[in-house]
């Protein structure tokens, strides 16, 4: 993983003592909340509706067992001894007091982490695959470009102040696994015809009130030319984007409104102006970042290994969670191991510090140090032997996170909604408790097979509920909470935005409807191998319209 050098340490330490002194003059009352509130955004700071809450960065989601291990101190010594990992590989703390966040943020930076640039219009926390350079089908790791635009874009002054926020997404692999089509800028790592790396761009997508399929902009774009293309793309954005509306600030209004085509043509007026000012990162610094991302020195290990075909031969649980929790790894005898942070009746993304020290410890002795956040809500120990799948599966055990659920109903999304957010309309971490309960019986998640729940408290989307094969969205009906059901959405390569079925539910009635949805599609399904968003495209909305509404 990346390790900072002195200008990394100095801009840290320097921005951790500019933020204490803001602070104070916020504490003594020199500063107005209004005048305190775009300060505090840069730094990750919200005004939550019970506290403060801090975003901390964790760049395309790698954390040492160093960090984690921090991370789970500062949860117990400033919060309520937990936190809370997000759907931006982020982590977040929910209750923190403003006259200790100088000395959190002293910690943090004293493990190279921070809260940069975590909220306010600026370019937000860079995300990536979480199998970076252990996925056998990728192109290329895409975490050493992401580490470039991290480090272009960190304080970049004329980004600083965009229209609205803007985010990130790489893949190195035609398999998306990082959601690239709803984000402000997707990057997809590609070779052409000649055989050389370079970089699909796509542009415009998001979620929230607008939810919008990022078009393709540009099909490649060479490696040395990668930052004065992107330079490009910002420019027009800046130089267009409104200001005078918020809601129509988002780059994705002004692709739409211009049409791709037509955005395309004004990038690429711009793109000679961005190369001529020298903003492409010489190839010499290129490689000095891809040189923390060099492999570690893997143990050959010839396959199949007994042991571990034993062990899933002498336990069914133990087969089950490999089956859902362990992903391919490019080297012969190893595992990438999800964990999942969604146990049954659980609040997703949630981790106490003594599970997050636990994890920590599992990272020292079976993953080379390492640990990776998802932008699902669960955190991966990328680099795990085969022989040692079986322990680390034990031990996960034991602090309540062996749950063999990756990819299927339970392993829900949920923002913190209503129970923390001072914008949510409705509460969605108790209707993810219900559903993982009702759903919980493993036998019948394996007979329903994948299926992606995801819950979002308002249209902002947090939840990312426009992706989800079953979308759920808390909306407020003359102070009452209702939910609406959306089907069809996807993240993936194959992207889609969930269509809304009808009116919502009351609180008490969203599981049944969720239930309905379910069964409905295990009558309707051609074979157990049809998935369900595969039985939803072949189908359409009709029969679970007809299995929640009746026939209209």
């Amino acid at each position: 993983m990346y390790i900072y050098d002195q200008f990394d340490h100095t801009i840290t330490r320097e921005r951790v003592a500019e933020f204490s002194q803001q602070v104070v003059r916020r504490l003594i009352g020199e500063l107005s909340e209004d005048q305190f509130r775009p300060l505090r955004l840069m730094n990750g700071l919200y005004l939550q509706l019970h506290a403060y809450m801090l975003r901390v960065a964790v760049p395309y989601g790698t954390l040492s067992s160093k960090q984690l291990h921090k991370l789970a101190d500062i949860a117990k010594k400033y919060d309520r001894d937990y936190a809370h990992f997000t759907t931006r590989q982020n982590l977040q703390y929910n209750w923190i007091k403003l006259e200790q966040v100088p000395d959190l943020l002293a910690e943090l930076a004293s493990v190279e982490m921070h809260a940069n640039q975590t909220s306010g219009n600026c370019i937000r926390n860079v995300t990536a695959d979480q199998f970076a350079g252990v996925a056998g089908d990728e192109v290329e790791d895409p975490r050493i470009i992401s580490e470039v635009i991290r480090q272009w874009s960190t304080f970049h002054p004329e980004f600083s102040f965009l229209p609205r926020k803007f985010k990130f997404a790489l893949t190195g692999a035609a398999k998306d696994r990082a959601a690239i089509q709803f984000h402000d800028i997707g990057i997809q790592i590609v070779k052409n015809d000649a055989g050389e790396i370079g970089y699909a761009i796509y542009v415009g997508g998001g979620m929230g009130r607008t939810p919008v399929v990022a078009p393709l902009i540009k099909p490649f774009v060479a490696r040395s030319e990668l930052l004065s293309y992107l330079e490009a793309c910002l420019r027009v954005y800046n130089l267009h984007g409104r200001r005078d509306n918020m809601y129509k600030a988002r780059i994705k209004i002004l692709v739409r409104d211009l049409g791709p085509a037509e955005y395309a043509r004004q990038v690429e007026e711009m793109w000679p102006m961005t190369r001529a000012a020298g903003v492409d990162v010489p190839a010499s610094e290129v490689a000095r970042i891809e040189a923390f991302f060099v492999p570690p020195v893997y143990e050959k290990i010839a396959e199949p290994v007994a042991s571990f075909v034993a062990a899933k031969a002498k336990s069914s649980a133990f087969a089950r969670w490999v089956e859902t929790n362990v992903h391919p790894h490019k080297a012969a005898g190893y595992g990438a191991v999800t964990i999942s942070l969604k146990p049954i009746g659980g609040i997703p993304g949630d981790a106490s510090s003594a599970q997050m020290h636990a994890i920590a410890d599992l990272a020292d002795a079976y993953s080379l140090g390492e640990v990776r956040v998802t932008h699902v809500q669960n955190v991966v120990l990328p680099n795990v032997k085969q022989t040692d799948l079986f322990a680390v599966w034990q031990k996960l055990g034991e602090i309540g996170f062996a749950d063999g659920n990756i990819g299927l109903v339970t392993d829900i999304i949920a923002c913190p909604g209503l129970d923390y957010c001072s914008l949510a309309n409705a509460r969605s971490i108790p209707v993810a408790q219900k559903l993982s309960t009702w759903f919980g019986d493993l036998d019948r998640q394996h007979n329903i097979g994948p299926l992606q729940i995801k819950i979002s408290g308002c249209i902002n989307a947090c939840g990312h509920h426009h992706a989800g094969h079953i979308g759920i969205l808390g909306v407020d009906k003359a102070g009452v909470e209702f939910y609406q059901i959306t089907l069809g959405g996807a993240g993936d390569e194959k992207a889609s935005i969930g269509q809304l079925l009808g009116p919502g539910f009351a609180g008490e009635d969203i599981v049944g409807a969720v239930d309905k949805v379910v069964n409905t599609y295990l009558d309707l399904r051609q074979s157990p191998a049809e998935t369900f968003i595969e039985a939803y495209r072949r189908v359409g909305p009709t029969p679970f319209k007809e299995s929640l509404y009746g026939r209209r």
